[in-house]
């Protein structure tokens, strides 16, 4: 008798803005994201580090995989390539975040009609201190 191999291709539909920011929309999914995108982590102890029911882990995984950030394999979740330019994109929202004050003083900056374009670069490189901030703003 014959042994035939079936192989399962999933063609991945396309998913919008909305699908990925969804899944990562709340703190505990987007910690799960966070902590599989610094490295590849067991699926158990996934489960064990988020305070999470059975079914609020699953469901939360389950939307990370299917709108492709992360990967299962061998019981471990990891990043995709998409997943990381996702995650790349939350650490810029996050320093954002942090330096929110800093700007601010920016747009008082950027409003000023006193100020040439030289110095306004300058003294907005120097307000930041943030080199991935400061190629959004400057250029």
């Amino acid at each position: 008798m014959e042994l035939t191999v079936v192989r399962h291709v999933s063609i991945m539909k396309s998913h919008s803005v909305e699908d990925v920011l969804h899944a990562i929309s709340d703190i505990k999914s987007l910690d799960m994201f966070c902590l599989i995108a610094k490295g590849s982590i067991e699926i158990d102890v996934l489960k064990q580090t988020k305070g999470l029911s059975t079914k609020q882990y699953y469901s939360r995984t389950e939307d990370l995989l299917e709108v492709g950030l992360i990967k299962r394999k061998k019981r471990r979740f990891s990043i995709t390539a998409f997943g990381a330019v996702v995650y790349h994109a939350q650490l810029v929202i996050e320093s954002g975040i942090k330096n929110y004050w800093k700007l601010k003083a920016v747009d008082s900056i950027q409003s000023s009609t006193d100020i040439g374009e030289q110095e306004r670069v300058k003294l907005i490189k120097s307000i930041l201190g943030d080199i991935n901030i400061e190629r959004i703003l400057v250029e």
